[in-house]
């Protein structure tokens, strides 16, 4: 997957020494990687979702109608907040290994702080803060390359991709307006006048 600098640059951190609030950065075989902290706001912009998603309340669950492109074109109903909730545990699940694991589910799912969670798994608080700062980057960059969908950007996720494809751009020609035809909608007294 290719990362371009319009879709990191508002995600970088300003302050950030490897990137310097550009989002990008050179990395093996001169090609330009995403920085540390544009993955770190990408799984925190998701995280922030799946807390919204979560505790809203479950008479406020819409169904939607979704398109489904293909052949058929055919439409199928979901939920969702439900699905997204679904997602971003199975997809998280799936990527981490099981200390990795643990701190995800203590300290993001279960909302646990940082000495709860290193008297509970028995770490220090510096390995603790580099498991979650790990954590973050992983996840943030599994759930923008998620394929075929992935989880961010959330927009797409949400309401459907929002770019078109080559069938819809379709080319007008304007069809101009002859003088017979534009002193047929005047009313008569316009006519007389001009």
């Amino acid at each position: 997957m290719e990362w371009s600098r319009s879709e990191t640059i508002a995600l970088a951190k300003n302050s950030c020494t490897q990137c310097h609030g550009l989002g990008l950065h050179l990395g093996r075989n001169e090609k330009m990687t995403p920085c540390n902290c544009v993955l770190r706001s990408i799984f925190r912009a998701c995280f922030a979702r799946f807390r919204h998603c979560s505790t809203k309340a479950k008479y406020m669950s819409r169904i939607s109608l979704e398109f489904i492109p293909g052949r058929e074109r055919s439409f199928s109903w979901g939920r969702k907040d439900e699905e997204y909730v679904a997602d971003f545990i199975l997809v998280s699940r799936r990527t981490l290994n099981e200390f990795e694991n643990k701190v995800f589910t203590f300290h993001f799912l279960l909302g646990a702080d940082w000495k709860l969670c290193c008297r509970r798994m028995g770490i220090d608080r510096g390995n603790f803060f580099h498991a979650v700062y790990r954590i973050e980057q992983t996840l943030g960059r599994v759930y923008r390359e998620l394929e075929p969908y992935g989880l961010f950007p959330l927009d797409e996720y949400f309401h459907g991709p929002a770019r078109a494809t080559p069938a819809e751009h379709r080319t007008l020609t304007p069809v101009p307006i002859g003088p017979g035809r534009q002193r047929r909608h005047l009313p008569s007294e316009l006519l007389k006048s001009a």
